[in-house]
């Protein structure tokens, strides 16, 4: 008897891009019904969640009405969500990371107090309008990697990520795969922010800033004549997903520094602004990634994960949030993803520059 041949990977990844093309609207609007109260072009912040939840003594946490999301409608919060399923074809490709050793860990954890000399750590980015939030939480954790393992502060790019990674991590501003972006890292590498940047550094004028605003488009080239596009590129030598028990995350972190992690956003979320959060009012939103930098315990004994968000310091705790640790908090501890970075290609001082110009204008 024939034994039956699974389709390439690739045709499975194409298979699942034309089944989202057709069928994701729908998918949108069976959530909507879920919620009919919550019109997509009403306002996300209303007072009468912030009350819900702080007049609730067992919620643990505060919500304030912040200021990051004051003009944003339900559709605009939403499509900052742009965690996708990964494509099932892909899911059985990913190597499980389990820390076999069995270390003292700390009770309490910071990545920026750990490794003080890496600032990139602490760095509280904006993803914008754009749903790039898969492509934010993988590029800050592999920058503050390169500072771990090899003593060098980088920051890397969002946008070389974000726009040339195509189809085989999403669809770019309207989402995409958190471990495509890892494999992107150790496929092709990524370019410094200098060389292709996704802020400005004055204001809210870069990629995503706008609402609708597209995906910017590949350009493969830095936007300063001074460096090549090629020696700009940093990889990592491996992609691989973090086995779920919150003792192997802790150890991945204590280890080899901050990972990305996805997990479901409520409406409750956006109101977010200090204390340990847990789902407590409100419908399901879509899927966010973000960097965890650490964990603790509070003074009443509830354990939490520590995390960096890419909304500004205007959302949440100075740009901070804690989550419920050790109950897999709205999926949190079950989609973290990481890599390690790699000595490949190291930054390269550009010595010829007439080599330079003729990179950039090709």
């Amino acid at each position: 008897m024939a034994k039956a041949v699974a389709p390439p990977l690739y045709l499975a990844s194409w298979s699942y891009l034309i089944f989202c093309a057709l069928f994701c609207f729908n998918l949108q609007v069976v959530l909507s019904k879920s919620a009919p109260l919550l019109k997509l072009d009403s306002n996300i912040l209303q007072e009468s969640i912030v009350e819900s939840i702080n007049n609730n003594s067992k919620a643990g946490w505060k919500a304030s009405i912040n200021d990051r999301f004051l003009n944003y409608t339900v559709s605009q919060f939403k499509h900052l969500l742009g965690v996708k399923p990964t494509p099932p074809g892909d899911l059985q490709s990913i190597p499980v990371k389990i820390h076999s050793e069995r270390l003292k860990l700390p009770s309490h954890f910071d990545a920026r107090t750990a490794w003080p000399k890496c600032s990139s750590i602490g760095n509280i980015l904006d993803q914008g309008h754009c749903g790039s939030c898969w492509a934010f939480a993988a590029v800050e954790s592999l920058s503050d990697r390169f500072c771990i393992q090899f003593d060098m502060n980088i920051s890397l790019s969002v946008n070389d990520l974000l726009s040339c990674c195509g189809i085989l991590c999403g669809f770019g501003c309207n989402g995409g795969y958190p471990i495509a972006a890892w494999r992107y890292f150790k496929r092709s590498g990524v370019v410094t922010e200098e060389c292709d940047p996704y802020f400005d550094q004055t204001g809210c004028s870069h990629p995503g800033c706008e609402p609708g605003y597209p995906t910017p488009k590949c350009k493969r080239q830095c936007v300063g004549g001074n460096v090549l596009w090629k020696k700009s590129k940093h990889f990592s030598v491996s992609a691989y997903k973090v086995h779920h028990d919150p003792s192997n995350i802790m150890t991945e972190v204590y280890k080899n520094g901050p990972v990305e992690v996805s997990f479901t956003v409520y409406e409750d979320f956006a109101y977010y602004k200090s204390g340990v959060y847990k789902h407590i009012t409100g419908a399901q939103m879509g899927g966010h990634a973000v960097k965890l930098i650490g964990w603790g315990t509070t003074d009443e004994g509830e354990d939490y994960w520590l995390l960096a968000n890419q909304w500004n310091r205007s959302w949440g705790d100075d740009g901070y949030f804690k989550i419920r640790r050790g109950t897999n908090e709205c999926g949190i501890e079950k989609s973290v993803v990481a890599g390690l970075p790699s000595s490949k290609n190291m930054v390269q001082e550009v010595s010829n520059v007439d080599d330079a110009f003729l990179d950039a204008s090709a």
